[in-house]
């Protein structure tokens, strides 16, 4: 049996390994932290006692990569949401309140009864949203600014959530696919999804189990520090341990992080700009459950942006986090808290004593016309070695539903090639 050789335990790295074992081959995952998941796993915090997420993760019904990766791994109904395509807003600073519904079907005839629309907007604005078949190089801000209210009420943050990029910098192009593959197909692939108990509980636990039940090993804290090769194949993986020969038939797979990958692979082209995100968590005590009717709640004109709530625990992503990871985390904890209180029933000026800031400082690579042209291909030079990750070029921003689809695409490439 040839083995796959995989450098990277996070969800891309488990992508690719679920694929290549689907295809019988023994798999070999090397990890170089003590845990895999990379940056989507949970973690019990001390400070709070719970379970918490290193990153709040939205998912649409439409998001085929993530789900397949789900089914295949029994994992599907880890993923929770409600039946219909509907997302709540609040508008902090106003006050002003809207639910938007998608109704079935590629027509948005929603959009079509002013009622339905975000306030504020007409129907011209979102007809606009064509000009994204044609954006070349244009940042989402030069495509929509001045649209009138959508552009503040739904691109903007749309943009931020989905590329973790300011509009006046997020390459128009990259929502593309993302509002093809599912805002502009309907209600049925457009339904909002958060994992039911923690992210390693949906993507990366019940992969571990699928691949030793059926011989996968994954090697923990094992750095991987170069590759041989003899001009066509990689030929062996250097570790800290020694050296792990690659033997012909056997494949390899780099699954690395964009900032790690250069010193295994020596020259690579790569994203090098990064941006992060901050996390605010609350373990609210003594609630009345649930906390909020919905799992996941928009806000505009606040600092938050996001507000997810599981059982007694409120937490909320604040994406594009460059200014608020430089501030001070009690101002943070201050002013998120008095956002969100009101919408889990709460007291605005009784701070939670159980609360944490956490920041993903590289949580995905900046969006912009610039870094997407250093995403490499998934192919390489040598004819046994492909790339994953989110940073490789596979259309998709920097996401769950990239990372997973890169990760496939890294094995169908392979599978081809062979």
């Amino acid at each position: 049996m040839a083995t796959a050789h995989i450098i990277g335990a996070g969800v891309s790295g488990l992508s690719v390994a679920v694929e290549l074992a689907r295809a019988q081959f023994r798999v070999v995952l090397y990890e170089q932290t003590g845990h895999a998941g990379g940056r989507c796993r949970s973690f019990r915090d001390a400070t709070l006692d719970a379970i918490i997420d290193n990153g709040n993760h939205l998912l649409l019904s439409g998001n085929r990569s993530a789900l397949s990766f789900l089914e295949t791994i029994g994992a599907r109904d880890e993923l929770i949401g409600p039946e219909r395509a509907e997302f709540p807003f609040v508008d902090v600073k106003s006050g002003e309140r809207w639910t938007i519904e998608l109704n079935k079907g590629p027509m948005p005839w929603w959009i079509l009864d002013k009622d339905r629309r975000v306030p504020g907007t007409r129907l011209s604005e979102y007809l606009a949203g064509l000009k994204l078949l044609s954006a070349g190089d244009r940042t989402v801000k030069q495509l929509f600014t001045g649209q009138g209210a959508l552009y503040e009420r739904f691109w903007e943050p749309f943009t931020v959530g989905v590329m973790n990029t300011e509009p006046d910098e997020a390459a128009a192009r990259l929502l593309t696919p993302v509002i093809r593959e599912t805002l502009a197909r309907g209600a049925d692939y457009s339904r909002p999804m958060i994992s039911r108990r923690g992210l390693s509980f949906t993507f990366v636990d019940p992969a571990l189990k699928w691949l030793s039940d059926r011989g996968g090993e994954i090697r923990y804290n094992c750095r991987v520090s170069g590759l041989e090769n003899d001009g066509k194949r990689i030929t062996a993986i250097n570790v800290g341990t020694g050296r792990e020969e690659v033997k012909p038939g056997d494949v390899v797979v780099s699954a690395l992080p964009a900032w790690f990958a250069g010193s295994v692979l020596g020259t690579v082209s790569a994203p090098d700009a990064f941006v992060p995100i901050v996390n605010v968590h609350f373990r609210v005590d003594g609630a009345r459950m649930p906390l909020m009717r919905h799992h996941v709640l928009g806000l505009l004109s606040s600092m938050s942006h996001w507000l997810f709530v599981r059982d007694d625990v409120a937490s909320v992503t604040i994406s594009a986090g460059d200014k608020v990871a430089a501030m001070d985390k009690q101002e943070v904890l201050n002013t998120v808290w008095r956002e969100i209180a009101p919408e889990i029933g709460q007291d605005p000026a009784q701070l939670p004593t159980r609360r944490r800031v956490l920041t993903e400082r590289r949580a995905t690579f900046k969006g912009t016309v610039e870094q997407i042209v250093r995403r490499p291909e998934v192919s390489t030079r040598w004819h046994n070695l492909v790339l994953a990750g989110d940073w490789i070029d596979n259309g998709l921003p920097s996401t769950i539903e990239g990372s997973i689809r890169s990760g496939q695409t890294a094995a169908q490439r392979l599978l081809k090639s062979l």
